[in-house]
């Protein structure tokens, strides 16, 4: 069972990964809290260049071992193609953890770094610090860069201010994209390393080691296969909350997201960052304790719907057993790591007899058995972690990813967790919904007091939106807490982002963005951590007030201050709008002013309605469509708001058809019905994951609104209740299409500035009619 399937190349070059990973942890290399920097000891060229002795020693003298640069090298190559020559990267391990100095002449940037993506994150520095450019999460403005870059004025050292620097949520892979190429996730993991990102989560894959131990204990691969999800709801099989949508899955497919996962996790190591991996808490198909004598197991009930997967207790010996089954498969295909995640009973879950301070003590002892000392990484959510499952274990190999920190008022974390480490995160957007908009005052004003009183447990901070790839303004601020020194001046943050964004300072611009700084990035704490989503993507309702159930049911900053957003964005140099940096944005902001526009129409909508005004009713409903049709328009002319894309995606990774057509169900239902209709309507899932996107407006949420509008004037024609629709079976029949859509390098279509002045001036038309 220990032997994998995969190329025995690829498990050669695995082990030599860990092996270095191992070496180069115990002679000292790198970062204390990181696996997996490997070491070669040899230069690495010109401008990469090692140290041939520790500075504070003599020759010869035993000293911190000089990393290998290639990785950041090939990562700083893909980042910035036309200008990776001018830096030389230093690898300086003896500079202590988490490190980087940048210093040199024009054309000629000197870099030194204690681990490959500290030296990458020293580029980011110099790159909006000093050559005023942003390559951004999404959309750049490196095409703005002189031949020759700018010199540094004087060298300037950064230290990271906390250990851990985390990043992705335990749902990022669902709703970022599943059937993502490795390419993509390479290029996510450049991104984290230039913006001082250390610990990633790794899901790709994750599955896998599941299978493959699972065979032992009594399951056939073709019961597994039924048992795990399809790949875009695997996210909520490994917290244990569903299992067996989506799928079946095919071994093919398991097999070839592994190998992106392992490749994922060695990419990390060789840039000296830390591959977080699942670890495994006791998750278990239907059957277990009937098929393996003397196992206990617990089920756990429903959440939104499904039933949730068995847990085998912990304390059992058919625990221990599994999991070192599971880590020696996960180890064939991932390698090793220093952490792992973990979240038993994750929004809710059924204890039973089960004492959780033994269980996990358990869990962390068998984590433990294969990765000695390694780090037990938790979600802080809802009650969890609760203070039996914190009193069992050791604390001080766990740490708390905290995904309320900007959402409630009155935290102690210290006294909540008793002084168990913890990182300070922000889920600022549920689903991936494509709103603007965090709670960026409220990370300031907490990341340095609560770092600075006494005892305190802050070590780091968790980047953790339910899906990356949105608000790129809140991905390099709430990272930058990590790196600059004293408190950032949030007004003169935002203000520097304006010029580096586009490539140099302009007047509209830096008064788009201070009027995007003060409304929907400077929303308060207290309920909420995201913005209100759209009623354009809604379900269709009078008295609609949101798309999805879980998210703010109205405006949380003044609605003109977008539309203030866009007039500047409009006005910005012409010679400035040619990036990628300036195109999203200016999409996305007249696709926020519209959807904003949206809860002002929709009251206006009822009103007429509840008049019995036909003629206004069919006014205000063709205005409505107006609106969704320029949505579709002015979305589809940037190619991160293309729904084709999200379904190609998932169809190339089916063998034959009927594979295909599994996978475009699994990925259409996430955004959609999410799952079954017990899910969809009991769990109150459906729309979840609504986004604005060319497409998914056309196809979905436009044709929906305008069936509902079509009873609505049916009765009003007949005097009678509107007829009913059943909108899951709506939804579900556009889940189970194969329409395809605009992908791909010539998926976007239409000029951006052309579609948003248009929506400018709409609005303005509209605004005006309603005086």
């Amino acid at each position: 069972m220990t032997n994998s399937p995969l190329r025995p190349r690829r498990r050669a070059r695995l082990r030599r990964r860990v092996a270095l990973a191992t070496l180069a942890a115990l002679l000292g290399a790198g970062s204390p809290a990181l696996a997996g920097t490997a070491g070669t000891g040899d230069a690495a060229g010109v401008r990469d260049r090692a140290p041939a002795h520790a500075p504070d020693g003599p020759p010869g003298a035993p000293g911190p071992r000089a990393f290998d640069a290639g990785p950041a090298r090939e990562a700083l190559e893909r980042l910035l193609p036309h200008h990776a020559d001018q830096f030389t990267l230093v690898p300086d391990p003896a500079a202590g953890a988490d490190r980087f100095t940048v210093s040199g002449s024009a054309g000629a940037i000197t870099v030194r770094g204690s681990t490959g993506a500290t030296l990458l994150t020293g580029v980011g520095w110099y790159l909006q610090h000093v050559a005023g450019a942003d390559i951004g999460w999404p959309g750049d403005s490196i095409g703005m860069l002189p031949a020759r870059l700018p010199a540094v004025p004087a060298p300037v050292t950064r230290s990271a201010l906390v250990p851990h620097r985390y990043a992705l949520n335990d749902t990022d892979d669902g709703y970022s994209g599943a059937y993502r190429t490795f390419e993509q996730h390479q290029r996510q993991i450049d991104l984290l390393a230039l913006h001082g990102i250390n610990e990633v989560f790794v899901q790709a894959g994750a599955e896998y080691p599941y299978y493959r131990a699972l065979q032992g204990f009594g399951y056939s691969a073709a019961e597994l296969r039924e048992w795990i999800p399809g790949p875009g709801h695997q996210s909520w099989w490994l917290l244990q909350n569903l299992s067996g949508f989506g799928g079946p899955v095919s071994e093919r497919l398991m097999r070839e997201r592994a190998e992106v996962g392992g490749r994922i996790a060695e990419q990390l190591r060789g840039l000296g960052m830390t591959p977080v991996l699942p670890g495994y808490f006791g998750t278990v198909p239907p059957g277990f304790a009937a098929r393996n004598t003397g196992a206990k197991t617990v089920a756990q009930g429903d959440w939104a719907g499904f039933d949730r997967p068995d847990w085998l207790d912990p304390t059992s010996p058919a625990f221990g057993k599994l999991a070192a089954a599971y880590y020696a498969e996960q180890r064939a295909v991932f390698g090793d790591s220093a952490m792992y995640r973990m979240s038993p009973l994750h929004e809710g879950g059924t204890v039973g007899t089960v004492d959780v301070k033994a269980a996990a003590g358990a869990v962390q002892k068998a984590l433990h058995a294969a990765h000695p000392g390694a780090m037990w990484a938790v979600l802080g959510w809802q009650d969890s972690p609760k203070a039996e499952l914190l009193a069992g274990v050791d604390t001080s190999k766990l740490l708390i990813l905290d995904g309320l920190s900007d959402r409630y008022n009155k935290l102690d974390r210290e006294a909540r967790w008793g002084g168990v480490p913890y990182a300070m995160g922000t889920i600022y957007n549920f689903g991936g919904h494509t709103t603007i908009g965090a709670n960026t005052s409220v990370w300031i004003e907490r990341f340095g007091p609560w770092r600075a009183k006494s005892h305190s447990a802050l070590k780091g901070i968790a980047y953790l939106p339910e899906a990356t790839g949105t608000n790129p303004a809140a991905f390099d601020l709430f990272t930058d807490l990590a790196w600059e020194p004293g408190t950032i001046d949030q007004r003169k943050w935002f203000a520097d982002f304006a010029g580096r964004r586009y490539g140099r300072a302009d007047k509209e611009a830096a008064a788009a963005w201070e009027e995007l700084r003060t409304g929907p990035y400077s929303t308060s704490s207290g309920l909420w951590s995201e913005s209100q989503d759209s009623l354009f993507t809604a379900r269709p309702g009078l008295s609609a007030v949101g798309a999805a159930y879980w998210s703010p049911k109205s405006m949380r900053y003044p609605a003109d201050a977008v539309r203030r957003a866009l007039d500047h964005l409009l006005k910005v140099d012409p010679k400035l709008r040619g990036s990628s940096a300036y195109r999203f944005d200016l999409v996305d902001t007249a696709r926020q002013a519209l959807a904003n526009h949206s809860r002002v129409l929709l009251p206006k909508i009822k009103a007429a309605y509840e008049a019995k005004d036909l003629t206004r009713l069919r006014a205000l409903t063709a205005e409505w469509a107006d609106g969704e049709r320029r949505l579709d328009a002015v979305t589809g002319s940037d190619p991160n708001f293309l729904l084709g894309d999200w379904l190609a995606a998932a169809r190339s990774w089916g063998a034959d058809e009927a594979e295909q057509d599994r996978y475009e169900y699994d990925a259409r239902s996430i955004l959609s019905v999410w799952g079954r209709r017990s899910t969809s309507e009991g769990g109150f899932l459906h729309d979840y994951a609504n986004r604005e996107w060319s497409g998914l407006i056309g196809e979905l949420y436009a044709p929906r609104w305008a069936a509902y509008f079509e009873t609505l004037e049916e009765s009003l024609v007949r005097r009678a209740a509107p007829r009913e629709i059943d909108w899951h079976a709506y939804e579900e029949d556009w889940a189970r299409r194969t329409t395809r859509h605009p992908s791909g390098a010539n998926g976007p279509s239409g000029d951006p500035h052309a579609l948003a002045s248009d929506i400018a001036a709409a609005l303005k038309s509209w605004e005006g009619a309603a005086r």
